[in-house]
This record gives C-alpha cells, structure tokens and sequence, in this order.
C-alpha cells in the first residue's frame, strides 16, 4: 500500500493552519480594542474586516481538510471545488458590498486589489487545483499550498491596513504635530 500524497504535507499545514487561527485571534483583538474607543463602523467591519476574518478561516478549513486521514482524489477535489465555488461567491459579495460603502468611505485602488481581486484570483485558483486535481494530483497539492498562503498573506495585508487605518482615524496619528 502507497503512502497518501497528502502525507508529505503535514508540517506544512500544521503551520499554516496554526498561523491563520493564531491571526484570527489578534484581528479579533484589534476590533475589541478599537470598539472600545467608539472607533468602529458596523458597514465597515462587514466590508473590510469580515472578508480578512474570512480568509483566515479559509485557511485554516484548508488546513483541516487537507489533514484528513484517508482522503481520496474524489473527496479532495469535491471539497476543494465547494470551498473554491463559496470564496468565489463570497468575493462576488464583497465587491458588490464595497460599491455600496462608497457613501461613507471611498476605497481606493489598493482596497480593490487587496480586498477582491487577489483573493479572488486565489479562489479561482483553488478551483482551478479542483479541477487539475483529477489528473495531476501532486501538482495540484503544490496549487492548493499557494492559494493557502496567498489567503494568508491577504488577509495579514488587510488585518494590517484596517489596524493602521483605524489608528490614524480622525486626525488620531501620533507622528503629526498636534492641532492648534
């Protein structure tokens, strides 16, 4: 009997997945903290933090999944493929959530790439490895590695951007010099 392909990948998502739940819990802490000093927008919490929050459990669900003992290329690739097909949908909605925010906060172009075209294209991508998966399972495995740690570093870039946008707020940045 021949090892499972996924075997060799182990360490890899143990630290993956153990990085996306670990960022999970500091965004978490970051949104306490600036609540606590009224500094929070339900719009945007929805628009710019939910997605990173997302992203982060899309991470770590990959991580879980891929870890799954006795895994076949049938079971990998239909959940590769349904969690592919829900972050597509999802990214569908954010944008169409941050056309609408325009009203109090217009996003910038970097707000576009960060927030639904990268991690779009990473959700594409995953679909892309669902479907490669059925012939070329080593190669999609490597796919699959990428998207996990393109998702994590998107959504490092937006728990970071959302932290120093929220200290900066207002006029609130401790660098400039204070207000006569």
């Amino acid at each position: 009997m021949s090892a499972s392909p996924l075997a060799e990948w182990d360490n890899f998502y143990v630290i993956v997945g153990s990085a996306a739940g670990g960022l999970t819990g500091l965004t978490f802490v970051v949104i306490a903290l600036a609540a606590d000093v009224k500094r929070v927008s339900l719009l945007g919490l929805r628009t710019f933090v939910t997605p990173t929050i997302v992203h982060f459990g899309a991470v770590l669900a990959l991580s879980a999944y891929l870890s799954v003992p006795h895994q076949t290329v049938t079971s990998l690739c239909a959940g590769l493929g349904v969690g592919a097909v829900a972050g597509i949908l999802y990214i569908a909605a954010i944008t169409a959530a941050m056309r609408s925010v325009a009203k109090t906060y217009v996003p910038v172009h970097e707000d576009w790439i960060w927030n639904a075209v990268v991690p779009g294209l990473a959700y594409v991508g995953l679909l892309a490895m669902a479907v490669i998966g059925w012939h070329d399972l080593a190669f999609s495995l490597y796919g699959v590695a990428t998207v996990s740690v393109v998702l994590l570093f998107t959504g490092i870039h937006n728990a970071w951007d959302v932290a120093v946008w929220n200290s900066i707020k207002n006029g609130s940045d401790p660098t400039s010099p204070p207000k006569p």
